[in-house]
């Protein structure tokens, strides 16, 4: 049993609906040709594929031996690549202000995991949906210029981080769960996006990148950044 469960990763319920429309689409062309049924069941079986939600184990911080809390992790909300890390200035319709914070950029292609989850501890207290174009997530103007789903998070020590999930040039569609004043743990599933996206984390101050540029992510495990971090930033590109 422990073998089959480990074979077969549990599916998001938001894929049920297409793989079900593939696999109909598969049964349609067995019926015009058996050759154009067998693409049919490979394009299903991608289609479940992509639509996985494997189970993660998000690190956690527990108080030190006298009590005191220990620094705040940040983790990765999704699978990807760290495209890039840089000073922006987040959505103006989280209502952030205008300073420029540093933003880890996670790209994710067809192949990554989409279930989108939370980087940090913390409440909603900004929701905001903006509709853009559909240019490729990798580019920098993506950010700015592609749809995209903000939303701002509000740590207990009265930080705040903003997660945009942002479509891209085959993406269609974005789905955030969250609600305002929603209470999150780091690494709980918040959302997700179809086909293929980017992440965009913007952080507070004091909040240090521990990821480098070209670095592999696990959505809800890799540690991306540390509140009041004792160790620089890590330096270097990943080519």
């Amino acid at each position: 049993m422990d073998t089959i469960r480990s074979v077969l990763v549990p599916i998001h319920r938001e894929g049920w609906k297409f793989i079900a429309l593939f696999a109909l689409g598969t049964l349609v062309l067995f019926w015009i040709a058996t050759p154009l049924g067998w693409v049919g069941v490979v394009l299903t079986a991608w289609c479940a594929y992509f639509f996985r939600d494997p189970p993660r184990v998000t690190p956690i911080r527990q108080p030190g031996p006298d009590g005191k809390a220990l620094p705040t992790l940040l983790i990765a909300p999704a699978d990807g690549v760290v495209q890039m890390i840089e000073r922006a200035v987040p959505p103006e319709e989280l209502g952030m202000g205008f300073d420029a914070r540093l933003r880890i950029s996670i790209f994710m292609n067809v192949f990554n995991v989409h279930v989108n989850r939370a980087p940090v501890d913390g409440s909603v207290t900004a929701l905001a949906y903006r509709p853009g174009k559909f240019l490729n997530a990798a580019l920098d103007k993506a950010s700015t210029d592609n749809e995209r789903q903000s939303m701002k998070l509000k740590l207990e020590s009265g930080k705040e981080v903003a997660v945009v999930q942002i479509a891209g040039l085959v993406a269609r569609r974005i789905l955030c769960e969250a609600r305002e004043g929603q209470v999150y743990k780091a690494g709980e599933r918040f959302g997700l996006i179809r086909f293929g996206s980017r992440v965009d984390v913007y952080l507070d101050d004091g909040m240090v990148p521990l990821v480098v540029v070209g670095q592999n992510t696990i959505g809800g495990e890799t540690v991306i950044a540390e509140d009041e971090a004792e160790e620089a930033a890590r330096g270097g590109e990943i080519r």
